[in-house]
């Protein structure tokens, strides 16, 4: 924050930080401000909650755009990790008590969310994802549905579900696959590999590869340069919503995939999910002491 010039808190959010630019031009949203108490830095529905008014409130009506005008949405993480993904924890309850509607009714927020962000708020903004921790499952999913992902050194980034006998289901494999082939993509989703920002930026899955501390510096160029030729990035926008899109049909019809095998795991598979959940729960505890 005292890196970027002439931002504004706005309103405020349990769970996120909220910084824009008197013209509303540029705006920055730090997810998991409540980490500070040792919360898991997950997609818990709260954050959900917050994220989706948030973004809510800064899209605009076709009547209210202005030609030419182009805006910018940067999601960063105020926790240690940028995002680490669906709440396991609320996953394993879901499926333990067959609540197929409750299932898929957290993958339907989720597909709308990121299906928002792809598409740039209607198309007067470009998204960048800001990944200065962790990005795993649902939180590398987040950072693919953005327009670009400017990313530190040495960051783990990843897609680790099969380890527990799923797949990504909210949009991981559409979004990849406009970034890398699908053979590519098929590999880093069924591997589970955890990759590091540097190999995800050799790859092209990462945009902006930037030294550890200079994330917000390199985003704040990059906004810059977009900003000397606003009217073409408009236009790529629409441009890359006909040549390379990705419908919330597509989206929906994979996340469906997605809870139905979810609602297959054995016991195994839930086990592990509720390991995972400790273990984020001791992380997040030791880094808020």
């Amino acid at each position: 924050m005292n890196t970027i010039e002439k931002l504004l808190r706005t309103q405020t959010y349990p769970t996120l930080q909220v910084e824009s630019d008197p013209a509303g031009s540029c705006h920055w949203m730090y997810m998991h401000a409540d980490s500070q108490r040792g919360v898991r830095a997950c997609f818990r529905t709260e954050l959900m909650d917050d994220m989706w008014s948030f973004l809510s409130s800064i899209t605009l009506r076709d009547e209210q755009r202005t030609f030419g005008r182009l805006r910018h949405v940067v999601l960063a993480s105020m926790a240690p990790a940028f995002n680490l993904g669906g709440d396991l924890q609320l996953f394993a309850q879901l499926i333990r008590d067959n609540r197929r509607e409750h299932l898929l009714g957290y993958a339907r927020r989720c597909i709308d969310g990121v299906h928002h962000l792809h598409t740039g708020l209607g198309g007067d903004v470009r998204t960048i994802a800001l990944v200065q921790g962790d990005a795993l499952g649902g939180g590398l999913e987040l950072a693919l549905s953005c327009h670009h992902i400017v990313a530190e050194k040495g960051v783990d980034m990843g897609l680790p579900e099969v380890l527990f006998g799923l797949f990504p289901g909210m949009g991981a494999y559409s979004f990849l696959c406009k970034r890398v082939s699908p053979q590519l993509a098929e590999k880093i989703i069924l591997e589970g590999r955890i990759y590091t920002s540097d190999e995800l930026y050799e790859l092209g899955v990462v945009d902006v590869l930037a030294p550890r501390g200079e994330g917000e510096a390199a985003v704040q160029q990059l906004i810059r340069d977009q900003q000397r030729a606003p009217q073409a990035h408009l236009a790529m926008n629409l441009a890359r919503g006909i040549g390379q899109p990705v419908s919330r049909e597509e989206l929906m019809a994979i996340t469906e995939l997605w809870v139905d095998a979810a609602l297959r795991l054995g016991d195994k598979s839930l086990k592990m999910m509720e390991r995972i959940v400790r273990a984020q729960t001791r992380r997040a505890g030791m880094q808020a002491a």
